[in-house]
């Protein structure tokens, strides 16, 4: 059996190809299977290539000459190593990158932890802004005629949406629909903080992380996130057959703010 020395790889994507590329250099790929089958490898090295990425980012070494290696040898059904050997060479991988994928997710997840305190406690300290005993802020910014809904109602708002440091993540302004949904359907935030809002009504929030997706990632929004809505509260329905059907399909994030808290 060889006894391989790892080699870590700086730079990657384009130099885990080359040998392959060098190999077609002089290749006329002209018929149907040839198209077809060079294809197959391109799917295969962009596979591999992100592998091999994601891997990286985590701190992981990796050999890339020895990834093309086993790829010809395992093409060629003369594969240096056993099935169970690399299954467990495998599975000994994958618990080192979880326990990285871990250690990052937990780093950023405080980082992102303390911006939100920070934005929450400058927030706080601005004219007009109310916090209630939960934690949500609030700040009106065009008050409204019409009623209040109720926990069991169904609403129809206008909303964007921001992280703390003004990155946009959902815009129904953009996509120029509003969405309806059971007001019980969404975060927390959501459920406390619409029920302020006369219909009409547009409010600035600041949902901290314990009301929104506390530490799961949904979307681009990561872990911990505090959010940053401005919520325009176009229609309040009683629950009823109107309700039936009705879904949030149209929302940037696939319907994120109906995946409700985790917790």
């Amino acid at each position: 059996m060889k006894t391989f020395k790892r080699n870590t790889l700086a730079v990657m994507t384009s130099v885990s190809l080359l040998i392959s590329a060098n190999a077609m250099a002089n290749t006329e790929i002209s018929s149907d299977v040839q198209k077809e089958s060079y294809s197959i490898g391109a799917s295969l090295g962009k596979y591999i290539s992100g592998q091999i990425y994601s891997q990286t980012e985590l701190g992981a070494e990796v050999d890339v000459e020895l990834v093309i290696e086993g790829v010809v040898d395992a093409l060629k059904n003369k594969p240096q190593f056993s099935d169970e050997e690399i299954l467990t060479f495998l599975n000994q991988r994958a618990e080192q990158l979880n326990t990285a994928r871990e250690a990052a997710e937990a780093k950023i997840a405080l980082e992102n932890l303390t911006a939100g305190n920070k934005y929450l406690t400058e927030n706080k300290a601005k004219d007009g802004v109310n916090e209630t005993a939960s934690g949500l802020q609030y700040e009106v910014i065009s008050e409204g005629e019409g009623r209040k809904p109720n926990p069991q109602d169904v609403v129809t708002v206008h909303y964007k949406g921001f992280l703390v440091d003004g990155t946009p993540f959902d815009d129904s302004y953009e996509r120029n629909e509003p969405n309806r949904f059971a007001l019980m359907s969404v975060i927390e935030g959501w459920q406390e903080g619409i029920p302020l809002m006369n219909e009409g009504s547009k409010y600035k929030f600041a949902i901290p992380a314990a009301l929104a997706y506390g530490e799961k990632q949904v979307g681009i929004i990561p872990p911990s996130s505090t959010l940053v809505f401005e919520v325009e509260l176009v229609k309040v329905e009683a629950p009823g057959e109107g309700a039936h059907g009705m879904g949030l399909s149209g929302m940037g994030m696939g319907g994120m703010m109906g995946q409700g808290n985790p917790h």
